[in-house]
């Protein structure tokens, strides 16, 4: 016997996937490439990539509040709070008190921190092109403009 035929069809993670799924599949496929390239590029500045996405809040955002640093990079309070304690270790960011409630923390980058993040952008320049070498010409900017409408379509609203 038999198994019936799926009423759509089941995700795989190949090219020319017809699921629902593979719009994700293929973002998730592209994040990794990426991901690896930017990890290749911080390796030899000592930072990984969650702490150059807290240094890119604070950068965007200026002094930031820990929880809101949390929120803003889609990790947990304990994450942030390890990524934060890695920053302060390392001399690029520092944390201190609210006035008036000695409880909250904000966070702030350095000088240290500052120069890090344009250092970051330099290393990645090269292989950030490699990413991107398979590409024709105005591809790539094309594909950043279809990915920033899918991520932020609903503040559009």
């Amino acid at each position: 016997m038999t198994a019936p035929e799926p009423a759509t069809p089941r995700a795989t993670d190949r090219p020319g996937d017809p699921s629902p799924f593979a719009l994700g599949l293929l973002l998730r496929k592209a994040h990794w490439r990426a991901a690896n390239v930017l990890t290749e590029a911080l390796r030899p500045l000592g930072i990984e990539l969650r702490h150059f996405a807290v240094l890119i809040v604070l950068v965007n955002r200026g002094p930031t509040v820990q929880r809101d640093l949390a929120a803003a990079t889609g990790t947990d309070k304990a994450g942030v709070m390890r990524v934060v304690d890695d920053l302060e270790r390392l001399g690029l960011a520092v944390r201190r008190t609210v006035p008036g409630d000695r409880r909250v923390r904000v966070v702030e980058i350095t000088p240290q921190g500052l120069e890090l993040f344009d250092a970051a952008h330099v290393s990645a320049g090269p292989l950030a092109e490699r990413l991107i070498s398979g590409l024709e010409p105005g591809e790539a900017e094309q594909l950043k403009t279809l990915l920033t409408r899918l991520a932020y379509q609903d503040d559009a609203s």
